[in-house]
């Protein structure tokens, strides 16, 4: 193996299960409750996250004509320096690692505490202690870190384990991926058999809109475009395989056909999976409810059948932080070698053959954002970011088919130009109707942070950065 450069070791199966297990871990147990409270409706619940999924299977579909071409450990920050150069790319791989790869694992890890609580009690203080301590931001609210510490401290133990052991071994972070994917879509499959065939479900559920939820006009909108949010988060990570796309087997055809394989596997499961909370659950008490999916499964199986529930989730959202710490640490390793990040995190591990100073620069900051926030404010503050680099990365294809429109394309992505161009409109609209929400309840007082804002302050803390490194390594030509 060449000095400084990582080993191909991951194959389809394996690709398949970062796709599917970077995406299937919290969203689908933690989002339903909160999409129902705002919709009221199963009709649009439903529908959130068919559409939520379908746009998101559009944005893979762009990447993985630019990864096919591309395939190299780093994924989109390699690919917006050659759509948009230094500056934007470099932008990019700060926002991943001070905003959206981090909070992600953190908000992913953070599930698995919550549902830990299932089985014991886990210590918190009392609420006048929690919040004595305030991190006030001017402009954009406050941050608790003593709220929830029981929870927060195990969040930050997983978070170093699983650090741990993909900085011992890349392989071994990838087996734990193909057998915690595995569980997970067999136990959903199983929890989805035993909703369905039920005899306390009632197929009313599926068509009779909330009591006392009934958003109209301006009010719809809103509560779609929040509810599309965090249908959205849902479906995040779907972008992980792109990062470790220099350490896959034939790149070329298995990064398209696991993005694809992996995204279908994902919708049939959500929509699946919601459609069995509605059958067991009115709307109302899917919007009541704080682990909806162990609630869903009480009522069918009784105590018994929430504690497996709980289990599940756990199983998932282990599976899931494991796959996201592997794969998002190679952006910062990539921004390390090529000196536009601090030289140390670039480094190869000479005896495990791993990115470990990068891999425990991530699991540091992540332990901090844990510190920092609540699962919603984490979920809302990544989505948001991370969706404004997805619509820059769909425009790059029209770039870069200008570009570099001689190159070598294996895969070119179905429906070109209109489905990245609808892509890229939809992206549009999200994120300014997204900031437009995320302040009007920051004004109305339904949130004390605006959450879009807090990530939009944290991405722009690079800028002084860029600038720094750009110094730094003036005298080296083949940096920045």
């Amino acid at each position: 193996m060449p000095k400084g450069k990582l080993h191909a070791s991951l194959g389809l199966w394996t690709s398949i299960s970062i796709v599917v297990g970077g995406i299937i871990g919290s969203g689908i147990f933690m989002k339903p409750a909160l999409m129902a409270s705002q919709l009221g409706s199963p009709v649009l619940l439903v529908g959130v996250w068919i559409v939520a999924g379908v746009i998101t299977l559009f944005g893979a579909l762009s990447n993985a004509e630019i990864s096919a071409m591309i395939p190299e450990t780093g994924g989109q920050y390699i690919f917006f320096e050659k759509m948009y150069g230094h500056f934007i790319a470099f932008l990019y791989g700060w926002s991943a690692f001070i905003v959206f790869n981090t909070a992600g694992i953190a908000s992913i890890a953070y599930v698995f505490g919550t549902y830990t609580e299932y089985f014991i009690n886990l210590p918190r203080f009392p609420a006048d202690v929690e919040h004595r301590v305030e991190l006030y931001i001017p402009f954009i609210g406050s941050i608790f870190p003593l709220e929830n510490i029981g929870v927060k401290s195990l969040t930050i133990l997983v978070v170093i384990g699983l650090t741990y052991v993909n900085y011992r071994s890349t392989r071994s972070g990838g087996n734990i991926q193909v057998v915690f994917t595995a569980l997970k879509v067999l136990a959903m499959g199983l929890v989805v058999f035993g909703l369905f065939f039920s005899s306390e479900g009632d197929a009313s559920h599926f068509i009779t809109s909330s009591t006392t939820i009934h958003p109209e006009g301006w009010a719809l909108v809103g509560a779609l475009v929040a509810a599309t949010s965090g249908a959205f988060w849902g479906y995040d990570g779907w972008n992980n395989i792109t990062f470790v796309a220099g350490e896959i087997r034939d790149p070329q055809r298995n990064i398209p056909r696991s993005l694809l394989l992996g995204l279908l596997i994902c919708i049939g499961t959500y929509t699946l999976i919601t459609l069995a909370y509605l059958y067991v659950l009115p709307i109302d008490t899917v919007a009541a409810s704080g682990m909806v999916a162990s609630d869903a499964a009480q009522v069918v199986m009784g105590t018994v059948g929430g504690g497996i529930i709980a289990l599940m989730v756990i199983i998932s959202t282990f599976g899931t932080t494991n796959g996201n710490i592997l794969a998002t640490a190679r952006v910062t390793f990539a921004m390390g070698q090529q000196k536009q990040f601090f030289g140390f995190a670039g480094k190869v591990h000479p005896t495990f053959g791993t990115p470990g100073n990068a891999l425990w620069l991530q699991g540091i900051w992540t332990s901090v954002l844990v510190l920092s926030g609540s699962f919603d404010m984490l979920t809302d503050m990544l989505v948001f970011m991370s969706w404004v680099f997805y619509g820059l990365s769909a425009f790059g294809i029209f770039i870069l088919r200008k570009k570099m429109a001689d190159a070598h394309r294996p895969y070119k992505v179905w429906g070109y130009p209109f489905v990245p161009a609808i892509f890229v409109v939809f992206t549009a609209f999200f994120l300014v109707s997204t900031l437009w929400t995320d302040i009007y309840y920051y004004a109305t007082g339904k949130t004390h942070l605006i959450n879009s804002l807090l990530g939009l302050f944290l991405t722009a803390l690079g800028i002084p950065l860029y600038w720094f490194f750009k110094r730094r390594y003036a005298s080296d030509p083949n940096t920045l």
